[in-house]
């Protein structure tokens, strides 16, 4: 028996964050990125970074806790890994482009694509080696700072956020979807020192970074998105 047919309203543009808020935001999160990247150079936080990977471990260098925890922080770094965040990105792209949503798609796309592009030159161009004070408890590679996986994460996360905070006219709703992305990087970020493959300073420059430039792309990179769809 077939169902009565409904109507879809599409969603409707015009709920995009404010540039120069946007802008503002960014600024301040790239001036604590280079805060850090200047404290690594200089070593003047280098006890502050062995201090944080030492806080919640035991003599044997072990993470404190049941070992259920450890578990968990290997699952929530994975949000953070290479397969699954592109993984939500793609996804977030298909779903924007079949609701007819081509810009918004296009501005994601480039946002993600050139966010690992910054991760990676700022690693090349740092060339932090990774700890070797406490035990690596999962597989980790090249260089440490700043963290990949809480850059990535950051600025996938939170461009999929805004993007879809869009659709909603209450600004409470809206808050609520940017700032659970917010959280949900931040817990990646903090996996990384917990699993001992990053210092602090590491994942705190990787978070900023990330969370910068999702909302340096939101403001800068809309128009080019726009030109790229409207052609």
């Amino acid at each position: 028996m077939a169902l009565p047919s409904e109507n879809v309203t599409l969603p409707v543009r015009g709920y995009r964050i404010d540039p120069t808020k946007a802008l503002l935001l960014a600024a301040l999160c790239w001036l604590g990125v280079a805060a850090l990247a200047l404290a690594v150079h200089t070593g003047y936080g280098r006890d502050l970074d062995r201090a944080g990977l030492l806080l919640w471990r035991g003599a044997d260098l072990q993470p404190a806790g049941a070992p259920w925890l450890l578990e968990m922080a290997r699952d929530v770094t994975a949000l953070g890994g290479v397969l699954l965040r592109n993984l939500f990105a793609l996804m977030a792209v298909a779903a924007l482009v079949l609701i007819r949503l081509r810009r918004e798609a296009m501005l994601l796309a480039l946002t993600v694509t050139s966010g690992w592009i910054v991760n990676s030159l700022l690693k090349l161009a740092v060339g932090r080696d990774r700890p070797d004070i406490v035990p690596h408890l999962m597989d980790a590679g090249g260089m440490s700072f700043p963290s990949g996986h809480s850059f990535n994460s950051a600025a996938v996360y939170i461009a999929i956020a805004l993007a879809f905070a869009a659709f909603s006219a209450r600004e409470s709703v809206r808050m609520l979807i940017v700032g659970t992305a917010i959280f949900v990087s931040l817990c990646v970020a903090a996996s990384r020192v917990w699993l001992g493959v990053h210092y602090p300073s590491d994942v705190i420059a990787g978070w900023l970074g990330g969370t910068g430039w999702a909302f340096l792309a939101s403001a800068l990179l809309y128009r080019s998105a726009k030109e790229l769809t409207d052609t």
